[in-house]
Formats: structure tokens, C-alpha cells, sequence
């Protein structure tokens, strides 16, 4: 291995996150990584089980791919047409209907719709090969009571499904979608499961409450019946509703095994960001389940502990707290990779804004909540009970926050104390004026002046930068 191999191999930076939030961060995780000349890996979870991943999922098993696929696409580089028309394609949502969904599939796999075009052939071919297969996987497991639903179903999806039900391998197909899409080589998109199963999360609440799956926990959906049932002369009640809604799908035959939860079964291709009822207390505890409700223990993907192992400084992003982040942290092996001292900076960008995993149903979460559930989950993969503030330091070492009314509240005083640094930066509103978004400049100096940066010639970058 050459010097400069090792140079790189001991500044990566692995970032903790999910799919969208963590999205409109990628630009400033690239000018950190290019200004470190530094390798970058993002470890991302698979327990989604809402959305088009749920019909992957109920129809070929698997793990949840949506956050996989949407930083995949993310990071295709701003380079020409074909990059642009590529963007498109794999962000492509068929219409949220059954017949005309199936309709536009049909002319994307015969090579007749509009999205193909500025595709070059060789990759098109390549594409449309891949497509051509998970249709056929389609066909095999159409039975009397069961089809696959296309409404809403995402190409990018589709495709990464196909690959990984081509090649045998989940990491292969995410390579292959990786190569199209024309990732940056010192760039890494890793599960934290590397696994040809599903794999799902419940989250204990501070009542007693237990809630199964991610989708239930963070977006509850409207029950989408797979198969539209018979229409009744009169209206059912809720309850003999679900009842026949849990027949019909007892009828079911598809790829989760007889004795599967149902809440891990319910279709979830309808679900609200929006419109969402507060949980009745705070989530205390999250860990995996198996397909029958029982806790399970589960080591992270190798490549990930590698990349920790590899990282001078790790980053939790912005983000649902415990259904982004904290499913990778409680794995085997996570915990005790991110204590290491040759991690110099462990770094929380605080979200805006609360969301229905941290307020404000009861007590709304302020900084210290994040951090002692980010140290709590590290000591779950440890295998250790819960550590106290003193210890937070091991998991957290900087917190990176912006200085609005929405966010969570952050006592600077009491971080200091434990030995956490905090960094305010100013933000600028979304579209709507509904939130409070991180400016990528002010965000990008904050971590500079944390991590430094390797061709800074002006001396430390400034922490609070106002975008007027």
C-alpha cells in the first residue's frame, strides 16, 4: 500500500444518515471531503418499510432501499445531459394509480418512453437489462389473490431491487447502480446491513407502548389493500373493516412467511409527512425485530465497521432521530468503533426543527435528548447499560446547531461543562418559510473549523455566518 493510499485510508469521514433530510447536505459534505482530500462514506439504514419499499418488500422480500437509492441519485455528479437525464430516470415516480402505472412500465421496459431519452445506448441497454428482469420476477409471483402494485413505484427502486435479485447480492446491486449513476470513486454508499432480507425496527415508548416498524413509528400510513376488496352495500365499521382488510391479506401468498406481524404486512404505499398524529410519549428504546415481532441482535455490515475504523471523524446528520440514525448505531460493533480516540471529531448538526420521533407529543427533545440517545444507542451495540452525561464526550464531541425558534433547545453552558463543544451558525428559511434550512457556506466553515481543512490558506473559517 502506498503512502498517499494510507494518507487517504486515515481521514475518511463517514456520515450517519437517512434518505431526504440529509439530501440538501451533500454539497457540503463534498467540499469537506475534497478540501481534506479524504475518502467520504454514508451509512445509511434499511428498515424502511413505507412508501413504493414496502411493495418491493412485501412482493420480493428484501431490505428497505429507498434511502439507498434517493443519496445514490443524489450524488450524481452536475456534468452534462445524459448525467441530468440519468437523475431523472432513477427519481422517476410511476402515477400513484394502478393502470396507467403499469402502463408507463410497460413502454419504460419496451424502450418507448420519453424518460429513455438522452440515455446513451450502452447504459440504456444496461438499465433496461435490469428492468427486464425484475419484470420477469414480477410475472413469476402473480397468484389469484396477489400482483405487484405499480402505483407510485420508483424506478430507481425497481432497479436496484432487479440488480440485487440478479447478481444474488445487495451490495453488488448497489455498486452497479453506483457505477451508472457515476459516483465519485472516494465516494461510498453503505447499508448498514449488507443482507438479502428484510429487517425491521420497533420502538419502545416511555409508556410501555411498543410500535412495530419504521413506517408505523415515523410516517403512519392509510391502509393500502394490495387487492381491492369486494365494495359492501353498506359501510363497515372500523373495526369489522380491519378485520376483512386481515382475511384478505391472510389470502395473501407473498414473500413474508405465514405468522408475520401484521403491522409488518399492512401495504404502506399512501403515507403523510405532514399529517401526522403525536406519539403518546417519548420513544425510549429502539431495536430490530424479526418478522414475528422478536428482538433480535444483528453485527453491521463489515464495509461499514471498516470505514469507521478508517474515519478521522464521523458525522450524525440531520435527520429522524431514531429511524435514520439510531437503527445503525445500535448494531454490533458500531458502538465500539466510534469510542475509538483516532476518531478525532464526532459531529452533531442539530436538526431545525422537531419532528414527530421528538416532540412535541409530550416533552419536546432538546440537544442533550439527541446526545443521550445517540451515547444510548452506541452503548446498546456495546452491549453496556446506559451511560451517564459525563460519558457523553465518547460518542459526541461537537454539536453544530442553528439558533431559531423551532430547533431544539441548547444549553451551551451545560455542554461545556461536559466537555462538548457547540457551534451556532445561521440558517435561512425553506421555500415556504415553514422551517429553518442550514445555509450550505455558514455550514461548511462550521465543520471546517472543526475537522480543518487540508488547503485552507486564510487561517480558520469563521462559525457564525449570517446570510442576509
Amino acid at each position: 500500500m502506498s503512502v498517499a493510499t494510507i494518507r487517504v485510508a486515515q481521514n475518511g469521514i463517514a456520515v450517519f444518515s437517512g434518505g431526504t433530510a440529509a439530501n440538501s447536505l451533500v454539497d457540503v459534505f463534498e467540499l469537506l471531503r475534497e478540501g481534506n482530500d479524504s475518502t467520504l462514506s454514508y451509512i445509511i439504514p434499511v428498515s424502511d418499510n413505507g412508501g413504493s419499499s414496502s411493495e418491493l418488500i412485501r412482493v420480493f422480500g428484501g431490505p428497505g432501499i429507498g434511502d439507498i437509492r434517493s443519496r445514490l441519485v443524489r450524488l450524481i455528479p452536475d456534468n452534462g445531459e445524459e448525467a441530468t437525464a440519468i437523475k431523472h430516470f432513477f427519481n422517476y415516480r410511476l402515477p400513484k394509480s394502478y393502470a396507467p402505472a403499469r402502463a408507463e412500465w410497460l413502454d419504460i421496459i419496451e424502450s418507448t418512453h420519453l424518460l429513455w431519452t438522452g440515455i446513451s445506448s450502452p447504459r440504456k441497454e444496461l438499465i433496461r437489462s435490469i428492468l427486464n428482469s425484475i419484470n420477469v420476477e414480477m410475472l413469476k409471483r402473480v397468484r389469484p389473490t396477489s400482483r405487484f402494485d405499480f402505483s407510485g413505484a420508483s424506478i430507481g427502486n425497481l432497479f436496484l431491487t432487479g440488480g440485487r435479485l440478479f447478481t444474488g447480492s445487495f451490495e453488488a446491486a448497489i455498486y452497479l447502480l453506483s457505477s451508472v449513476c457515476g459516483v465519485h470513486p472516494s465516494v461510498s454508499v453503505l447499508p448498514v446491513l449488507n443482507t438479502m432480507f428484510a429487517h425491521h425496527i420497533a420502538a419502545g415508548l416511555a409508556n410501555g407502548t411498543v410500535i412495530t416498524g419504521q413506517n408505523s413509528i415515523s410516517h403512519p400510513s392509510v391502509p393500502t389493500a394490495a387487492v381491492p376488496v369486494s365494495v359492501m352495500e353498506e359501510p363497515m365499521s372500523p373495526r369489522r373493516r380491519s378485520k376483512q382488510e386481515a382475511e384478505e391479506r391472510e389470502k395473501t401468498e407473498d414473500a413474508n412467511g405465514p405468522g408475520t406481524l401484521p403491522s409488518l404486512r399492512k401495504p404502506a404505499l399512501m403515507f403523510s409527512k405532514t399529517d401526522e398524529e403525536d406519539l403518546p410519549a417519548k420513544i425510549e428504546q429502539l431495536w430490530y425485530i424479526n418478522p414475528y415481532g422478536q428482538q433480535i441482535s444483528i453485527p453491521a455490515n463489515p464495509r461499514v465497521l471498516d470505514a469507521l475504523h478508517n474515519a478521522s471523524c464521523i458525522i450524525y446528520s440531520i435527520g429522524s432521530l431514531f429511524t435514520s440514525i439510531i437503527p445503525a448505531l445500535i448494531l454490533g460493533g458500531v458502538g465500539e468503533a466510534i469510542t475509538s480516540p483516532a476518531i478525532r471529531s464526532k459531529i452533531l448538526i442539530l436538526n431545525g426543527t422537531l419532528d414527530r420521533e421528538t416532540g412535541p407529543s409530550t416533552t419536546p427533545f432538546t440537544a442533550l435528548d439527541f446526545v443521550a440517545a445517540i451515547a444510548n444507542a452506541c452503548c446498546e451495540s456495546r452491549h453496556l447499560s446506559r451511560t451517564t452525561p459525563a460519558n457523553y464526550w465518547h460518542y459526541v464531541t461537537h454539536i453544530v446547531y442553528l439558533d431559531t425558534p423551532t430547533s431544539p433547545k441548547v444549553d451551551r453552558d451545560a455542554f461545556a461543562a461536559l466537555g462538548i463543544e457547540t457551534l451556532r451558525i445561521y440558517g435561512r428559511a425553506d421555500e415556504s418559510n415553514a422551517s429553518p434550512r442550514y445555509d450550505d457556506k455558514a455550514l461548511t466553515q462550521a465543520l471546517e473549523a472543526i475537522v480543518g481543512r487540508k488547503d485552507m490558506k486564510n487561517g480558520p473559517a469563521r462559525r457564525n455566518t449570517l446570510i442576509g
